[in-house]
């Protein structure tokens, strides 16, 4: 904090408006409480400057009030958030997408379209997508232009309802510029596609088990958070409790992108409700997040080069599910893969979806084999993969993510699906991590 001398003469003339040399006013600053002597301030959480036409507060005064006071330079906000979205919208290729929705909007129109309907369905998604993106972006921009709006009418006419109405916007402003920004973060091969996700317990018995359960549950209440949704491949109970593992599909535009940087071994502490001595136990479970094949990726699989198996399904089922043999378990002979589905009624149903896990599976070796090679060549290596984030529940309560100290006090809400600040985080970290490395 600046010393009170330092500050005085700033203080004096910033009570009610601030006055150039010449009496002409440029700013003013309101709900600063008066300070005299040596005494400490009762600090608000918020003070709110007006800047009127180009003219600012001197540099000094603008520095202290922002450091002190936590004040906030509206006009400023509002140009850095104009120029921030500018920037998305160029990355956006706003264009290329109308363009493309045009496209898509004339083969939807045609009269044989639903004789394929595989293709169908493949152009209503895609066009679907690309009308929510040029509607986000859109309507983002007609938000700010509102706003800004708004603020050059609050300080014409001087109405302190305005102002208090675009600042209570701007954290707002802020959370959904930055959430498209990140997006633009998404720029990997495969970061477009939906999700496949395996939670696997690891070490620490019934309570990783548990704790498996717990981060299944997680993702879901995220998915159903951003009304994305999710179909369960397969899951394998533990005896006791919780999951040994579980294997979920998120159809969502970017859901791999975004997800990916969720993979990693997650950490839990906390007073095991299974030791009757209720001593403090640590567990672990792995996460892999990997794309949904696409048709274009042609990852070739020899029935020579796999091993089908059906057997009866087990778990909690429903009628009909567990009195056939309608699970399916296939092994990739040459690698070892081992996969299966039994959540379906249909043999053939489970079949189909354990080969499409099968294939993303190959396809994130293959990227795995390439990347290696392109490590030994690099004489890098990638560990963002390995141990990531830590949940302690006893003797304090904290999450925190081990690769970029994003954390928070609130547990219960992470495990409730509130990690799009977690997500974030991963993803600018990672991006940092590639320019880096580039």
């Amino acid at each position: 904090m600046p010393a009170h001398g330092a500050t005085d003469q700033f203080r004096r003339g910033a009570a009610a408006q601030h006055q150039d040399e010449s009496g002409n006013q440029i700013g003013h600053v309101s709900e600063l409480p008066a300070v005299s002597g040596a005494q400490t301030p009762a600090w608000p959480t918020r003070a709110r400057v007006t800047l009127s036409g180009a003219a600012a507060l001197p540099a000094a005064a603008a520095d202290w009030l922002r450091v002190v006071w936590g004040v906030v330079d509206v006009p400023a906000e509002l140009k850095e958030l104009s120029a921030t979205l500018a920037s998305i919208e160029a990355v956006s290729n706003l264009d290329a997408l109308r363009r493309e929705a045009a496209d898509l909007e004339t083969q939807a129109s045609a009269p044989d379209l639903w004789d394929d309907l595989e293709n169908a369905q493949k152009i209503t998604s895609r066009l679907s997508f690309v009308q929510g993106e040029i509607r986000r972006v859109e309507e983002l921009r007609r938000r700010l232009d509102d706003t800004q709006t708004l603020w050059g009418l609050a300080e014409e006419m001087d109405d302190a309802d305005s102002r208090s109405e675009v600042e209570a916007e701007l954290p707002a402003l802020h959370k959904a510029i930055g959430e498209l920004e990140v997006r633009t973060l998404l720029s990997g091969e495969y970061d477009s596609r939906e999700a496949l996700m395996t939670i696997r317990a690891e070490a620490g018995g019934v309570d990783a088990a548990d704790f498996a359960e717990m981060l299944l549950r997680m993702y879901a209440r995220w998915a159903e958070r951003h009304g994305y949704a999710v179909d369960a491949l397969d899951t394998s109970y533990a005896e006791e409790a919780g999951i040994k593992s579980a294997t979920i599909q998120i159809h969502a535009p970017y859901a791999y992108g975004t997800l990916s940087v969720e993979q990693g071994t997650h950490r839990l502490v906390r007073i095991s409700p299974f030791d009757n001595q209720g001593r403090r136990q640590t567990s672990f479970v792995g996460v892999e997040v990997l794309p949904v094949v696409a048709q274009s990726d042609h990852v070739e699989i020899p029935d020579d080069d796999i091993r089908v198996d059906v057997y009866r399904s087990s778990g909690k089922g429903g009628q009909g599910v567990n009195t056939t043999d309608s699970a399916v378990r296939i092994t990739h002979l040459p690698t070892g893969i081992v996969v299966t589905c039994q959540n379906e009624r249909s043999q053939i149903q489970n079949r189909a979806s354990a080969m499409a896990v099968l294939q993303a599976k190959l396809l994130e070796r293959r990227r795995e084999e390439e990347r290696s090679a392109m490590d030994a060549l690099k004489d890098a290596s990638n560990s963002w993969g390995n141990q990531m984030r830590s949940y302690v529940l006893h003797p304090y309560q904290m999450v925190k993510d081990l690769r970029t100290d994003f954390e928070v006090g609130n547990p219960q809400g992470v495990l409730d699906g509130e990690i799009d600040g977690f997500i974030e985080a991963g993803i600018r970290w990672r991006k940092g991590q590639e320019v880096a490395s580039a």
